[in-house]
């Protein structure tokens, strides 16, 4: 299998190398190049890694190099044109989030995927929702082992200072396309979903409390799903004491994870109401060997379905659910008015950027410095 790294700033050190890296030994993957609009930046990357071809434009190295995957790790707003270029060119492509910078730009992106049953498939890295402890509560909702799930929180609230606001391209829609709603907390919003299943309503309400930036800095929204269960959702980056959590109130029992940046089984707690035996306690307490949620366990699993040639999760609809969810936040959030799932598609404003054009929320028109990958 030839790969392709779009991008090699931190997180393509950090995550996709590393992945791509532990899941080539023993199987047969070669990281065949590296692309980067930056050409020291491409060459130090390519030196240190051992792969063999830089390229600082993307056309070229896939029609000179063919790869079956491209993984991207570049800001959100290149996503759409390097997604749909890889994928008719051929190939799968593993972009990190957030997806895109609208709802619109995804549907350009799914309509550039082969067939189901076929590919070329595009999915998100959303890796919360892989790894042994995600696997197993989900098996756990799914079944009602604990009953219903009633109440759930969710919640990311981080820190970030002007430091990292002054990379050009972060806390602009059209770069970002979103705040700490789509850039931080999409993350533990899939997980939710992913565990809760499909969302009917929601409300919010956003602000900017701290930073100049075009979009905002916190975020809160109350949500209901279709299968009752209603959720506190928050996003911040104004809170010194970080921590990612979800926290899922069902009949028989509570079950919570609490970490920052990934999690391994020791970070869920599930505890029993009353009544409930130890015997059956101690079984829903039983995560099996564990596989921390990380950029491999995702990869891991999308290598194999590119190889059967099925759809991977996180791609197509299942992909989208996510920046749909984050699409109505703002839309609610924004207009004061509920947002049922569904209703954001062509002709609404928030179905081409996540701001609505509206008002105190768009962004001024002027000119801004040359975006880099990174």
């Amino acid at each position: 299998m030839r790969v392709a790294i779009v991008g090699t700033g931190a997180i393509a050190r950090g995550s996709h190398l590393p992945a791509l890296t532990a899941l080539g030994a023993g199987q047969p993957l070669e990281i065949v190049a590296a692309v980067d609009i930056d050409a020291a930046a491409v060459a130090a990357f390519c030196t240190d890694a051992g792969i063999a071809h830089p390229y600082t434009d993307l056309g070229l190295m896939l029609t000179e190099q063919r790869p079956d995957l491209v993984t991207l790790a570049t800001p959100p707003r290149f996503h759409r044109d390097q997604t749909v270029a890889a994928l008719r060119a051929g190939a799968w492509v593993w972009c990190e989030k957030p997806p895109c910078p609208s709802l619109e730009d995804f549907d350009a992106i799914e309509a550039a995927e082969g067939p189901d049953g076929a590919g070329p498939y595009a999915a998100i890295v959303f890796q919360h929702r892989f790894g042994s402890g995600s696997r197993h509560v989900k098996d756990l909702l799914g079944k009602q082992a604990m009953g219903r799930p009633l109440v759930a929180h969710c919640q990311t609230t981080w820190f970030r200072d002007e430091a990292y606001y002054s990379v050009p391209w972060r806390g602009t829609w059209s770069s970002e396309g979103g705040g700490p709603s789509m850039g931080h907390g999409i993350h533990q919003m899939d997980l939710m979903l992913d565990l809760l299943g499909p969302w009917a309503e929601i409300r919010a309400m956003a602000g900017r409390l701290v930073h100049d930036v075009e979009t905002e800095d916190v975020s809160t929204a109350l949500i209901r799903f279709e299968g009752g269960a209603m959720a506190t959702v928050v996003n911040s980056v104004l809170s010194p004491d970080e921590v990612s959590r979800i926290r899922i109130d069902c009949e028989r029992a509570t079950v919570e994870l609490v970490h920052l940046y990934g999690h391994r089984n020791a970070d869920w707690r599930i505890t029993p109401a009353p009544g409930v035996t130890s015997e059956e306690a101690d079984a829903w307490r039983d995560f099996g060997p564990d596989v921390p949620s990380s950029h491999e366990a995702q990869l891991k699993g999308l290598l194999a379905d590119l190889r059967a040639g099925r759809r991977p999760r996180s791609s197509g609809a299942d992909g989208r659910k996510s920046l749909e969810l984050v699409a109505a936040l703002y839309k609610a959030a924004f207009t004061g008015s509920t947002v049922r799932a569904g209703e954001i598609g062509p002709g609404d404003p928030f179905y081409g950027a996540l701001h609505g054009n509206a008002p105190g929320w768009a962004p001024e028109h002027r000119e801004r410095s040359a975006e880099v990958p990174a």
